[in-house]
């Protein structure tokens, strides 16, 4: 078999890079980028290297698994499929649709079989208790995009391809390439800026990657980015500098936006950022003369106890300087397969039920993950006794991971779609492994809706599945048809209602994701297009995929609120408003107390959460998961680079190597998340020999932002003080514990 070469999408992070995959004898032999990819243009980051890893890898799982006490058995599918079929059908029967709990991870958005097949599988569970990765990440982002433009998905992004300022606070895609914000290759994209006079200001505690190539810097204390932010309106208001051009013509409450941020003065903004007053003042009257500007913000912003309101806050700098919907400003991306305006568009919704125990409100039909561990904890009618994960390792990746575990351990019954038995996956009963992703089609549904350019691209898969092997989205079929033989869910509706969900269920079953997506190209905004005539056999026939322009203006025809108008304000947000002046009156917002320091998270090009450090070469070479710490708060405790710490938070405390750092701002610790593999009972041997510590066993379910119930990872207050003497001894044995997992037996 001579070489072949295959032109793909790498899945594995936001940016979805075009790559060049170069096959001999059934062997991947190299991955470049693509050069003639419309939107990553070459570009390609360490982790797209790594797929070959994934595949290949022999701790990933290939065949149903079953655990039996201590021991792991393989069994076929059909046997599989039928008894947890069975067993989640009994719960329901007994304690009702909410005792069943739904957990999905963050590649569930990056793999299309999980996007469009998975509802088979949940729908006939009827259940209420759904959590995903979305809370503990940008789910106020979300929040202000439903409240404001009518969708939970019509988020804008940085047209930074004609920009020429950006203010990006919390954010660092020279590590993620964009984040809700699909920008591969952004340090070029950068120089361009650059070059053509631009600008970027940086906000954040940490000098971090971008701050090195950013043209500004500003240190913050964390969890102040919303008086910062809310100054720089006052600053706009008080100095008549609001400019929001044709947005005016469809936008309402901007006079009272004017009014309610007018006791946000730099002063006070000033007091609790560590930023000066005048400092925040040019800021924004530099924001306000830029012709073409965005204002950005992602993780660090979202992640904390004011997280909506900073996101809402961003919204009405963009609106107020006329930069949204503005070449150069922030845009709305127009994807070929439009999940916003096109069939079966689930625009979202907020507070329709509340979670059990603490009344934490809903959005989109998902709880904020900070309550699935109290959920299951905690007696009562609707207690979770069974869980599904599909994707996912909230173990690592949502707040107090160590109660998550004494939960998860407290199950009547649980599921896991997933390659790997990690640190959630080892407690469930049953694991359920998809195809891996070389070895199915791919296209993204969801990234496109958040491109700074506009694409289509089709990738057919390089490999052919192992013999007997399900596809994830055949999985959800197949369990779907079963739940709905045991449970039938439209009994007792009236016939012409059953005959119609039946219909509906039946044609959903039938249907593969590649129907689904050739169907919406062809309704979609560039199928009916005579230049384009998008489908998927067009994208078939384009391997480096289809370049569909720049992003465009859109609004107000893109806008999916009734009246297709912007509403600034509503009561929600009035509320949270002055709320927020009463926590700045009584200083809530706060230096840290004597010995406090304050936890931020980190990233790294070569990570991506929890899920990619079973791969050699990206965890290879000098470790990258210590706590950095200021030299000077290093001094003030006693410490010294290098030296094992422990640090402590109300929910728990951790042994982790500290790094002496000038890039963390003072008062200020940064600990990346997705590591603590050293658990016993996990099956992936490389990250067990480089376990780190997890930084979600320091987060707090307690601290959330108010107003969506997204978790604040960020601003977490902890002590650091020098590890006990047996510190290390004690790691290497829970090492060593964790690297050899329970017995197997084919």
């Amino acid at each position: 078999m001579g070489e072949q070469i295959h032109y793909r999408a790498c899945n594995l992070c936001e940016a979805i890079c075009g790559l060049e995959i170069r096959v001999r004898d059934g062997r991947i032999v190299s991955i470049r980028g693509d050069a003639h990819d419309p939107l990553s243009r070459g570009h390609i980051c360490p982790k797209a290297v790594a797929l070959q890893d994934l595949h290949e890898d022999p701790d990933r799982l290939r065949r149903p698994q079953k655990r039996i006490g201590e021991r792991w058995v393989e069994l076929g599918w059909d046997e599989a499929l039928d008894e947890v079929a069975e067993r989640l059908a009994a719960i329901r029967r007994a304690h009702g649709g909410n005792a069943i709990g739904v957990y999905m991870g963050n590649p569930s958005v990056h793999n299309w079989g999980i996007m469009t097949h998975s509802g088979a599988f949940l729908g006939p569970l009827k259940t209420r208790s759904r959590f995903s990765a979305t809370s503990v990440d940008q789910l106020p982002h979300q929040l202000v995009s439903y409240w404001l433009y009518g969708h939970q998905l019509l988020l804008p992004v940085p047209d930074i391809d004609r920009s020429r300022h950006i203010l990006m606070l919390g954010a660092n895609p020279m590590a993620s390439n964009g984040s809700l914000w699909t920008v591969p290759d952004f340090r070029n994209r950068l120089r361009e800026m650059q070059a053509r006079g631009g600008k970027l200001v940086l906000i954040d505690p940490r000098r971090t990657e971008t701050a090195e190539v950013a043209d500004e810097h500003h240190f913050i204390r964390p969890g102040a980015d919303a008086a910062l932010l809310l100054a720089l309106l006052q600053v706009l208001f008080a100095e008549n500098l609001v400019r929001p051009g044709r947005l005016a013509d469809f936008s309402d409450g901007l006079d009272e936006v004017g009014r309610l941020v007018a006791p946000f003065t730099p002063e006070r903004a000033s007091a609790v950022t560590g930023i000066a007053a005048g400092e925040i003042r040019r800021l924004a009257r530099e924001l306000a003369a830029a012709d073409a500007a965005a204002v950005y913000g992602r993780m660090g912003v979202s992640t904390q106890a004011h997280g909506t309101l900073c996101q809402w806050a961003i919204a009405m700098l963009n609106l107020v300087t006329g930069n949204l919907d503005r070449e150069g400003g922030m845009m709305f991306p127009q994807p070929a397969m439009d999940l916003i305006q096109g069939p079966g568009s689930k625009p979202g919704h907020y507070a329709a039920w509340r979670s059990r125990v603490r009344g934490l409100p809903e959005f989109g039909g998902e709880l904020p993950v900070a309550a699935l561990a109290e959920e299951i904890l905690a007696p009562g009618e609707g207690q979770i006794r069974a869980l599904v994960t599909i994707a996912g390792n909230p173990v690592l990746s949502t707040p107090n991971g160590r109660q998550l575990e004494r939960a998860l351990g407290a199950l009547d019954f649980m599921v896991a779609v997933d390659c790997y038995r990690n640190e959630t996956t080892r407690f469930a009963d049953f694991i359920l492994p998809p195809t891996g992703a070389l070895e199915h089609d791919h296209y993204d549904l969801i990234f496109h809706h958040f491109a700074t350019r506009n694409s289509a691209r089709y990738n057919a898969p390089l490999f052919a599945p192992p013999e007997g092997a399900l596809h994830d989205w055949q999985i959800f079929v197949a369990l779907g048809r079963r739940l709905r033989a045991r449970l039938r869910p439209d009994a007792g509706q009236p016939l012409l209602r059953r005959l119609t969900a039946r219909l509906k269920d039946e044609l959903m079953l039938r249907l593969s994701p590649q129907r689904l997506l050739d169907q919406g190209l062809k309704r979609g905004p560039y199928g009916r297009r005579a230049a384009e005539r998008l489908s998927l056999r067009a994208l078939r026939a384009a391997p480096h995929g289809r370049d569909l322009g720049p992003l465009r203006a859109a609004l107000p025809r893109r806008l999916c609120t009734a009246n297709r108008r912007i509403a600034a304000l509503n009561d929600a947000l009035r509320e949270e408003l002055a709320r927020y002046d009463t926590v700045l009156a009584e200083q809530q917002v706060r230096a840290p107390r004597a010995g406090e320091l304050w936890l931020i998270g980190r990233r790294h090009v070569r990570s991506n959460n929890s899920w990619m450090h079973n791969a050699q070469r990206l965890v290879k070479g000098k470790p990258r998961h210590q706590l950095f710490m200021h030299p000077d708060d290093l001094a003030a405790r006693g410490l010294h680079d290098g030296q094992r710490v422990r640090v402590r938070s109300r929910v728990g405390a951790i042994d982790v190597e500290v790094q002496a750092s000038d890039a963390i701002m003072r008062g200020v610790v940064s600990l990346p998340h997705g590591w603590g593999h050293a658990r016993p009972g996990v099956q992936q041997r490389i990250a067990s020999r480089h376990p780190g510590a997890s930084a979600n066993d320091l987060t707090d379910e307690r601290c959330l932002d108010a107003l969506s119930g997204n978790a604040a990872l960020n601003g977490v207050a902890v002590q650091v003080e020098a590890a006990p003497d047996d510190t290390s001894r004690h790691a290497a044995a829970v090492s060593s514990q964790s690297s050899s997992s329970p017995e197997f037996v084919a």
